[in-house]
């Protein structure tokens, strides 16, 4: 399978990685040590990670090596976002016909306390039989967000339970190359078409 990119989406895709470079200069972080140039995207974003499936079993990024995944961080009870961003994945698989066989479409949540191997199931179900749906420990889902760069806060609403929040989270969509390294990523919204494109 051969995946070409638009100057436009490689723009794109470095005008976030600068935004969160800088966001990460802004915000204190004093554990990187300086840097004299940027790093290369695909040293930005991606890493290797230990998780389970919807299935119950472990899994690991060397698992999807060979084939591209199409990465999405959200949690089951997102009222709109994540929704739409998994469907727009389910319709660019679609439309990639034979080809999107060498994809892998892929949700990992963001709110592991609540999104259980069992919900998992019943979430990505509803998204087609070919999405993988990945939990785990906090800890594990810390260490892949990070691996990432997603940022994720639970949010609360005057008067409501505790175990009523959302969760605040980056709504992009990564793909990740045969290889296992990072190739692009998709803003929230992107259509179905040019994301297959």
């Amino acid at each position: 399978m051969r995946i070409s990119f638009s100057r436009a989406g490689i723009a794109g895709a470095a005008a976030v990685a600068a935004m969160l470079a800088t966001g990460l200069a802004l915000a204190g972080d004093q554990s990187a040590p300086p840097q004299t140039a940027p790093l290369p995207l695909e040293q930005l974003f991606g890493g290797s990670f230990d998780l389970v499936d919807h299935l119950g079993q472990a899994r690991s990024d060397k698992d999807f090596h060979g084939r591209y995944m199409l990465i999405y961080f959200g949690y089951t009870t997102c009222p709109s976002i994540c929704p739409l961003n998994l469907q727009q994945m389910a319709e660019a698989l679609e439309l990639l016909g034979a080809q999107g066989g060498e994809v892998v479409p892929v949700f990992i949540t963001v709110d592991p306390k609540r999104d259980t191997q069992m919900v998992v199931a019943d979430y990505v179900a509803a998204f087609g039989p070919r999405f993988v749906g990945l939990t785990g420990s906090e800890t594990q889902i810390q260490a892949v967000t990070k691996s990432y760069r997603v940022h994720r806060r639970k949010v609360l609403a005057p008067d409501s339970a505790p175990e009523d929040y959302l969760v605040d989270h980056a709504s992009l969509t990564y793909l990740i190359g045969p290889d296992g390294r990072f190739r692009t990523l998709f803003a929230h919204g992107t259509p179905a078409r040019t994301m297959a494109e």
